[in-house]
């Protein structure tokens, strides 16, 4: 038995607040697909030169 306990909704609370703390995922696809769109983009402008 801890010295603080909580009850479900102070468990619950907890958890909510650590979720927001917690940073954001890193997406390797998604930085992926990123990189890409910016690449092709700029060798769209070269292109058109």
């Amino acid at each position: 038995m801890g010295k603080y306990q909580l009850d479900t909704k102070g468990q619950l609370a907890v958890a909510k607040y650590h979720e927001k703390q917690k940073p954001a995922k890193f997406d390797k696809k998604q930085q992926l697909e990123k990189i890409r769109a910016e690449y092709l983009k700029k060798k769209q402008k070269q292109t058109d030169k």
